[in-house]
């Protein structure tokens, strides 16, 4: 194998890719690239697998003599984005005596190096979808869902399917559902134009899945569509020459749309940047052991105070113009779920919906975009 390339070009797709290896592969080769340079096309693919996440690319080259070969991720990752810009001759030197590694010389005008890698043999094949659901999807109505639902989904590894993004498709419509367990968010595309092979479904993608899916879209600005195949266990995403296969989460995700209360005896009509500004100026008093932010609502005067408290700090207060309707009150929140679901509503006017301080608020916005963000108020200590 032989071929040449641009340094920022194989950099980039280098990049990419390494997110899907393996940090603590289970066999040595996960922690490998897979290079494959196909001479007729003219192109080189690159591929990393960690057996849960895969993501594959391509790109043109000057392909003098096609082959395959993996690679170190890391290693070769540091050797080529630390190169200035310039050509970069990848060749293979296979060894007949070893019949698991071969040598490959990574030369530019300026610098030689040799890295010892791993013949193509021993890297897992991507998972394929041969039956399943096929669906094409507005990369728009995508990279909207995700921005408004993914940062809900939790970190906590033992709670497993609430790791993950639930994508519930109809004919019309592709819902996106995230949630910890302490806030929710719930968002709805429409998608009147999208060709489907089916009527609908649903299936939970691990969130992590779904960042790198987010990364890849970001970069492309002339595909305007993204092709969705799911099966009993799998889902992969393609976009032109990059593709993305992910494990589902097993298990029934919740049905969070009973969470949601139906009808409510206070709301207010916000300037979500206004209040987000507030927010952030009194949370500066906030801490990991007290990160609580209070708001009173004054229905008499259409006034909304912010106030934080910190017995080792001391304390802040702020308040703002709103539209109140019902009885004044106080509720209280965690200051960090308050301000991730603020900043991912798409509008700026905004409701917020609630009952009693104990029970679930709502936050919708004005128009635009249908999302609900559910957030469980804390209880304030007197």
């Amino acid at each position: 194998m032989k071929f040449t390339s641009s340094q920022s070009e194989l950099n980039s797709n280098l990049s990419l890719v390494s997110r899907a290896v393996a940090s603590r592969p289970t066999h040595p080769v996960l922690g490998n690239v897979l290079f494959c340079a196909d001479e007729e096309k003219g192109e080189i693919s690159l591929t990393a697998f960690d057996l849960s996440l895969g993501i594959r690319t391509s790109f043109r080259a000057e392909v003098v003599e096609g082959g395959k070969i993996t690679l170190p991720a890391k290693l070769l990752n540091d050797i080529v984005s630390r190169l200035g810009e310039g050509e970069i001759t990848i060749s293979v030197e296979e060894n007949e005596n070893d019949e698991e590694h071969s040598l490959a010389f990574l030369k530019t005008a300026s610098a030689q190096f040799q890295i010892r890698g791993m013949k193509a043999d021993e890297f897992p094949e991507l998972p394929t979808v041969a039956d399943g659901e096929i669906v094409n999807l507005p990369i728009v109505a995508l990279t909207e869902g995700l921005k408004g639902a993914l940062f809900a989904a939790s970190g906590d590894e033992t709670k497993q399917v609430l790791t993950g993004v639930h994508l519930t498709k109809t004919v019309d419509c592709l819902e996106f559902a995230a949630t910890d367990g302490h806030r929710l968010a719930v968002v709805q595309t429409p998608l009147e134009e999208v060709e489907s092979a089916s009527g609908g479904f649903n299936v939970t993608i691990p969130a992590r899945a779904l960042r790198e899916l987010e990364r890849m879209m970001a970069t492309k600005q002339n595909i305007e569509t993204i092709t969705l195949h799911v099966d009993d266990s799998q889902v992969i995403f393609e976009m032109g020459e990059q593709r993305l296969t992910s494990r589902k989460l097993e298990g029934a995700y919740p049905t969070y749309n009973q969470l949601i209360p139906k009808s409510f005896d206070r709301s207010l009509v916000l300037d979500r940047k206004q209040l987000i500004r507030c927010l952030e100026l009194v949370a500066v008093l906030s801490d990991q052991k007290n990160n609580l932010v209070k708001f009173s609502l004054d229905s008499e005067n259409d006034r909304l105070s912010l106030a934080v408290e910190s017995p080792d700090l001391g304390s802040a207060k702020e308040s703002m113009a709103a539209e109140i309707q019902g009885e004044s009150g106080d509720i209280a929140f965690n200051v960090k779920y308050l301000m991730d679901g603020l900043k991912a509503l798409p509008n700026n006017d905004i409701q917020m919906q609630l009952n009693a301080s104990t029970q679930p608020v709502i936050f919708t916005p004005l128009g635009g975009l249908k999302m609900t963000y559910l957030v469980m108020p804390v209880q304030i200590r007197q």
